[in-house]
């Protein structure tokens, strides 16, 4: 059986790494050969978005121990960020011994807005669309066969009236199963079509029709037990103090919530899924209640361990845009092992639950830069000039000295090189 356990994972060569992950994931060689070495092609690029004038690259990694409803999985990061890939890894190898991370989530329904504006009676029209509602999801599905042929469709439609400065409005809510795409493209066919029964419906004006990125109703569940024998009761209590900070003062959430999307948005990318409509649903559905406060949820059990949890909307898909067209994409999505949708969005709440425990534990531990500042070291060596095994040597002597900066290692190389 295929285990994500690794042990020394980060020890390895990227060449034993990437041995590892071809042997896990049954990439071949070509596939292989580009995640090494490949560039997008020019002209895929030209056709993925306008002005191209060239690329940029963000390193993959590859987050090691995650157990899934039983299963194992290397989940692929695309990230600039020191610790984050570590910190999942870590997150997820303490969780193992509580039997890693549980998942669920909802059906794939994506909501699209239509706005009515330049209504006499709103609340009267709203009526005469809910009469029509029928006739009305009939025609929206009209626009996608491929979608109903796959069993999706729309599912309902719901209306309501909003105050604004402009007037009051009427707003209608189609909600649609979009399977395993994102949904985007296909919620706002739809829409579009709608809009002109809808102004014949109701003798208003229809101006948005849009998709909504707060997708209440396509959320995605992680909880996960982290052992107090593991990590200690003093960490228990602490990541339960950190948790509570972060529940109860938005400027603390803001940051709380932003570890967890390092986590979600790393995999996002490495997938080219759409990371700003998760992000986007995520911060606004944190602020659901009223106040902005922490997605994730932690409790101590009878027994004293750590229960975790974490709910929110996952608006991501796994065929159309460059998630079908990115070589890279769909080669980290092999990876990954992935079927649908939904399997992948429980994925990613399990990668987030992880990244943010991992940021709690430093926080009420040795503190966040212990870790983060080890590995941002590098990077200051590398932008000293250091060069192949002069960078790790600079990174251990500027952390040891806890002196992180550039002046510093400029220092520390000249040195280094005079001994030679």
């Amino acid at each position: 059986m295929k285990s994500s356990r690794i042990s020394g994972f980060y020890k390895l060569s990227i060449e034993e790494r990437l041995k590892i992950v071809k042997e896990f994931s049954e990439l071949s060689d070509e596939e292989a050969e580009f995640l090494l070495k490949g560039h997008l092609d020019m002209d895929l690029a030209d056709r993925m978005i306008e002005n191209v004038v060239g690329m940029t690259e963000l390193p993959i990694g590859i987050a090691t121990n995650f157990k899934i409803n039983g299963k194992d999985y290397l989940i692929p990061m695309a990230i600039e960020e020191p610790s984050v890939v570590a910190a999942a890894s870590h997150a997820a190898k303490l969780a193992r011994e509580g039997g890693g991370f549980f998942t669920s989530s909802t059906e794939p329904i994506m909501i699209s807005q239509i706005q009515v504006v330049g209504l006499r009676n709103p609340h009267f029209a709203k009526m005469q669309v809910l009469e029509h509602k029928e006739e009305l999801m009939r025609i929206a599905n009209e626009q996608d066969p491929v979608l109903i042929k796959v069993g999706g469709g729309c599912r309902d439609i719901k209306a309501r009236v909003i105050d604004s400065n402009m007037g009051p409005m009427l707003v209608i809510h189609l909600h649609v199963d979009v399977r395993d795409a994102m949904g985007a493209n296909a919620v706002n066919s739809m829409a579009e079509a709608l809009a002109p029964y809808i102004e014949d419906i109701t003798g208003g004006k229809v101006y948005l029709r849009i998709l909504s990125n707060l997708a209440i109703y396509r959320l995605a569940r992680a909880r996960a037990v982290w052992k107090k024998d593991v990590i200690g009761e003093d960490t228990v209590k602490g990541i339960l103090y950190a948790y509570e900070f972060a529940r109860v003062d938005p400027f603390r959430a803001a940051t709380h919530n932003k570890g967890i999307m390092n986590g979600i948005d790393a995999v996002l990318i490495a997938t080219s899924n759409d990371w700003r409509a998760v992000e986007a649903g995520a911060h606004a559905f944190a602020a659901m209640d009223g106040w902005y406060t922490s997605l994730t949820h932690y409790e101590e059990d009878e027994e004293g361990n750590l229960v975790g949890s974490i709910e929110l909307p996952m608006a991501v898909g796994i065929i159309g845009g460059a998630t079908s067209t990115h070589p890279k994409a769909k080669i980290a999505r092999k990876i990954l092992g992935i079927k649908t949708a939904k399997e992948f969005g429980e994925i990613l709440a399990a990668v987030g639950l992880a990244q943010n425990f991992a940021a709690l534990r430093a926080l009420a531990t040795e503190g966040i830069q212990r870790g983060h500042m080890s590995l941002h070291a590098r990077n200051i060596a590398v932008m000293a000039g250091a060069k192949g095994e002069e960078i790790d040597r600079v990174a251990e002597l500027l952390v040891k000295e806890k002196k992180v900066r550039v002046d510093r290692a400029k220092e520390i190389l000249e040195e280094l090189r005079e001994r030679k």
